[in-house]
Parts: C-alpha cells; structure tokens; sequence
C-alpha cells in the first residue's frame, strides 16, 4: 500500500468487498463438511460439490444456494473493515517508519492479527449461517430466519451460545489470514514488474493476485473449518471437550481424509470470490482516495 493508501483503509475496502459474500457460495461446503456418515448400505446424501448444487437447486431454487447468506451479507462491512485495518495495525506496529519494507514472516504476523480482530464478527455470523444451511438440506425448520435463530440461541444458552465455536474460528482465521496476506503481497512483488509500483499493477494481475491468495488461505484452513462446522451445528453437549472430540471422531469414523470435506466447493470459490475482493479494494482504494484524499 502507498503511504496514502495507509492513512485511509480501516474504512474504504469494504465498499466493494461485498463482491467476495455474492461470489462465495458456502453452501455446498457447509452441507459436504456436516453431512453424518452413512449407515451400511446407503449412500451419501450429497455424492460430491456438483451433486450437492443440483439437488439444492432442485430442491430449493437459486435461494436455497445463499441460504443464511443474510448474517455474513450484515455483518460483511465492519468485518472487511476489521480485517484490512488489523493487517495495517499489524504492520504499522512492526514498521519503525511508514515507509520501512517488512518480511514475509511479519506480513505473516501482520495477517494473523487481522484473523484475531475478525473473529468477533466472524464467529456469531458462522454459526447462524451454518444452523440455517443444515435446516435446509435436513427439511426440519426450527428457525425463521437469522433473527429468530439468535433469538433461540440466546434464549437457550445465553450469549455463549450465539458465540459457539469461537476458538475454532480463532484457529481457521488467525493462520489462514496471515497466508491470505503473505501471499498475495508476495504475488504481487513477483508480478510487478522492475522498476514500477504496485499500483501500476493491471487488473489481470491483481485479480491472478487476489485468487491465488484466497486459494492459499483455504488451503490452510480447510481443516478448522470443518471442524467448526461440525461442532457449531452439534446438539448442545455433543462435543463436550470442544474441537478435541470433534477430531477424535472424524478420524476415528470417517479417517484424516474427512478433514478436506468440502474442498472442491471452497477452491472452485476461492478464486473468483478474492479475486473479486482484492479487485474491488485496489479500484476502491484508487476512486476514493482521488474522490476524498483527506480522509
């Protein structure tokens, strides 16, 4: 980022950001990642991502591919704008002057500091989403919507219960958002050519940039992310030692592989939705920082 752009990210990048929430998609991962392994003789509920998109979009039309897609969508502002301003408050802390030049290690570091902001936003809208998703496919409706499933939550099990699943969050975003970081700063060094600037960067390049980060972030966090589904979607007391219990299961009945549920559906996302956040950050950063400098 230029010095200008540094005084001025912990508002703008989520103007456009919102890109990433309509490009994600999340539903076939959640429904792959959730769905219970089956008794002899049956067969899998969803065979594969492609399987799991027909029937849902038999089932339940175009909707039924966003379902409880209405609390990320909320909650998708102050999120970007958390995540990017714990990046620059993370490197801002490590830099003795604006204009020093950090490692990748403390770009790293920086990353994680911004997966440890957002998991207050990220947890709560997780759990919602996951609840609501996992209703769809199974048919029983216990909520009506977003609202009413905090409702419920809270009214059960207090604010502990809307926040289920927050070290799990905590143990996907912190890693997988210092790799998300590292990595598209390092594609964009390598794509910018001798002698130029960042900002010279063409739109191929930052959307090739931005892809591939998000690819490099999933990597990272597929594992907790399916492990946090499963215990966020669990009847309470389920997994009374949390994630420890959820990892002791899958191994045990399903083996290390079940850790990747969901793969194919999160990488067939991965690239389109960064791709389009980074894009929609670097055009923002540029218009509103020529249509307000000062602020």
């Amino acid at each position: 980022f230029s010095s200008q752009e540094k005084s001025t990210f912990p508002w703008k990048p989520q103007v456009i950001c919102t890109l990433h929430i309509l490009f994600s998609l999340p539903l076939s991962q959640v429904r792959l990642q959730t769905q219970p392994k089956p008794k002899p003789g049956e067969s899998l509920l969803y065979a594969g991502t492609i399987d799991c998109f027909k029937k849902t979009l038999a089932k339940e039309g175009i909707k039924g591919l966003y379902k409880g897609m209405a609390a990320p969508i909320i909650g998708v502002t102050p999120m970007f704008a958390v995540c990017f301003f714990g990046f620059g408050l993370g490197k801002k802390l490590q830099q003795r002057t604006p204009d020093d030049i950090l490692t990748y290690p403390q770009l790293f570091a920086a990353g994680m500091l911004s997966g440890v902001f957002t998991t207050a936003i990220m947890a709560p809208g997780e759990r919602i989403k996951c609840l609501l998703q996992i209703q769809a496919s199974t048919g029983e409706v216990k909520y009506a919507g977003p609202m009413d499933c905090v409702k419920q939550l809270y009214r059960e099990s207090g604010i502990r219960g809307v926040y289920k699943g927050t070290a799990l969050t905590l143990m996907r975003d912190v890693p997988a958002s210092g790799m998300y970081f590292m990595s598209y700063e390092w594609l964009k060094n390598l794509l910018t050519p001798a002698g130029k600037s960042h900002n010279e960067l063409s739109i191929p390049s930052v959307l090739f940039a931005g892809g591939m980060a998000g690819i490099c972030n999933w990597a990272v966090a597929i594992p907790p992310d399916v492990l946090k589904s499963r215990f966020q979607t669990a009847p309470e007391g389920k997994y009374p030692n949390g994630f420890r219990d959820v990892l002791r299961e899958l191994i045990r009945e399903e083996g290390v592989a079940s850790l990747y549920k969901g793969f194919n559906a999160v990488m067939l996302r991965a690239f389109p939705a960064n791709a389009a956040c980074f894009l929609g950050f670097e055009l923002a950063m540029k218009f509103l920082n020529w249509l307000a400098p000062n602020l």
